[in-house]
């Protein structure tokens, strides 16, 4: 177990990182100053060990975050924070010994002698406060097939759609939701496994996409009713102390490929290519907001999450997959912050601590908090 306090420990040239101790997010999303003292909480950054090949993907990875930039931001408010790499189960037992008030981390699992164990879950057990969703939410928007299946049931707005594999359906017959489809991998993030063939308006390329998952991603596809319309992502906060729900819609904006179809790719993620701007329109923003909102309570999210939304031909917004553990970098999360509620990236990641401090684990309110800072 690598082990770092960072009131010893020597932190990244900190002159590219402004200072967050004198800003702080309150409950009207505005900043307020705050004491020169920092509060008296413990946070632990909880890390894995990085992969030799640094292009395979962790699948137990759920956030990706700086961990060192985070620590930076944290240990300018409050007064203990450590980033812990753990490589054993024994390292998690010394975690839950140390009982900190919050464990800031992406990790999903850990994998320990081919046995899984899910690090929220296990963090309930032990009565340790956490930033994102547990295990049985993970699982409702891990399988895309799955999450629109909530939706539906719950009577949200989402395309028509079956899952399958090579030969599952074997003729044009078989196929019971009219072309243009969209296929793509029924699990996965970032737009793998999508390109300008994830469009297909006739059975052989339907088999030609469905083959191509199969082979190259390892999955079964999810099919749907392919939707002409715009497309969005609606950043969630979720307040502890209330309950209530913040929704920040923004829209997205791809070059149109090849087709002359504006998909939101794997290169076009890849490079970052794309364009994101507010959405302006009060009405749109509104509709956006509701089934955002829906959608992450019917996946049952916790803290905060991004649900993405696009429209049909005919305007109407619909639900195509959640992320509860969406990156904690400079991607669509922290733009939907900054375009609807004024957030600088340091503000953000404070409101999710902020946040976890204030969780039904530690029974704080945020009296308590507020009186932390005077």
């Amino acid at each position: 177990m690598n082990y770092i306090d960072t009131q010893t420990a020597s932190a990244p040239n900190k002159a590219t990182t402004p200072t967050s101790l004198a800003l702080l997010e309150d409950k009207s999303s505005r900043t307020m100053p705050i004491a020169s003292k920092k509060i008296n909480k413990t946070i632990e950054i909880i890390t894995i060990p990085p992969l030799l090949d640094s292009q395979v993907v962790h699948l137990n990875i759920g956030i990706e975050l700086d961990e060192h930039l985070i620590c930076n931001i944290l240990s300018d408010v409050y007064q203990h924070v450590r980033i812990t790499e753990i490589n054993s189960q024994a390292d998690l037992a010394a975690l839950v010994a140390r009982h900190p008030d919050l464990v800031f981390s992406g990790v999903k699992y850990f994998d320990f002698d081919g046995q899984q164990l899910w690090l929220n879950d296990y963090l309930d057990q032990h009565g340790i406060a956490y930033i994102a969703s547990n295990r049985k939410a993970l699982d409702g928007e891990f399988d895309k097939g799955n999450a629109k299946k909530l939706m539906q049931k719950a009577g949200l707005a989402t395309a028509d759609y079956f899952t399958t594999e090579p030969d599952e359906h074997p003729t044009e017959s078989s196929i019971l939701i009219a072309f243009p489809l969209f296929v793509k991998p029924v699990a996965g993030g970032d737009s793998q496994g999508i390109d300008a063939n994830s469009v297909v308006n006739d059975f052989a390329s339907f088999q030609e996409k469905v083959a191509d998952i199969w082979k190259t991603q390892h999955s079964r596809s999810l099919v749907e009713t392919y939707l002409s319309g715009r497309e969005y992502s609606v950043g969630i906060f979720e307040d502890y102390s209330s309950g209530t729900l913040t929704a920040m819609p923004i829209e997205i904006i791809a070059q149109k490929n090849e087709n002359g179809q504006r998909i939101l790719d794997f290169d076009i993620k890849r490079f970052d290519s794309e364009q994101v701007i507010a959405v302006k329109n009060p009405t749109i923003h509104t509709q956006l907001s509701t089934l955002a909102k829906a959608a992450f309570r019917v996946l049952n999210g916790k803290a905060f999450g991004r649900i993405d939304i696009k429209m049909n031909h005919q305007h109407i917004p619909h639900f195509m997959e959640a992320n509860l553990m969406p990156g904690l970098r400079k991607g669509y999360f922290y733009r939907s912050c900054a375009m609807n509620l004024d957030l600088t990236y340091e503000q953000m990641i404070l409101k999710i601590a902020n946040n976890g401090l204030t969780s039904p684990q530690l029974l704080l309110t945020h009296s308590e908090y507020d009186r932390s800072v005077l």
